[in-house]
């Protein structure tokens, strides 16, 4: 794949910091990626990730978009694989466009659902993780998940860009792409049909 496109630097190929820094109009990701978050119940299903990018933290499932495959097709494929369980019904949420100050980036696309077969189980690069949704520990993820997670429960669709080093987000854009169709109050067990 195609490095991003940056502004002149006097300091090495990648020295930028802010959003500004990028031609985000010519920018292609290093890598394809998905996320997938199972809402239901009031808790929202994460994982602790024992394997790759985000190694150590809580996460959604999800995983690199294969040549040829659909971002859907692909959080379908990552559910099974790390968790187990194959998710129906997904919801489109959003789309990020992580930059990376190394030179690594990443286009992930964003799910949400109610719906999954199986019991999800600890795999080599997953271990699930049941949380009420007013309960999520953002402190042991992402910098970036405090920002947009909320959107995904509430129903709102939103396309993103990020600047990171390493861990420590350095620059972020929130910008709002419509609205799902929201499921309600998430934290109020009532409002669900599943038994």
């Amino acid at each position: 794949m195609k490095k991003p496109v940056v502004k002149q630097s006097t300091t090495k190929p990648f020295a930028f910091r802010q959003l500004s820094d990028i031609d985000w109009a010519n920018w292609q990701a290093t890598d394809p990626a998905t996320l997938v978050f199972v809402i239901r119940d009031g808790e929202i299903l994460l994982i602790n990730k024992k394997t790759g990018l985000g190694k150590g933290k809580v996460n959604g499932p999800g995983g690199k978009v294969e040549p040829g495959e659909t971002p859907e097709a692909c959080a379908v494929r990552e559910c099974q694989e790390e968790l187990g369980i194959t998710v129906s019904g997904l919801e489109y949420c959003g789309q990020h466009r992580f930059q990376f100050v190394d030179g690594y980036s990443i286009h992930v696309w964003v799910y949400r659902c109610q719906d999954f077969a199986g019991t999800p189980s600890e795999s080599r690069e997953a271990k699930p993780l049941w949380v009420p949704v007013n309960e999520i520990p953002y402190e042991k993820m992402w910098e970036d998940d405090q920002y947009w997670l909320p959107m995904v429960i509430r129903g709102e669709r939103f396309i993103t860009r990020w600047i990171f080093d390493g861990d420590r987000m350095l620059d972020y854009d929130i910008r709002p792409d419509g609205n799902n169709e929201s499921w309600g109050d998430l934290r109020d067990p009532e409002i669900w049909s599943h038994t």
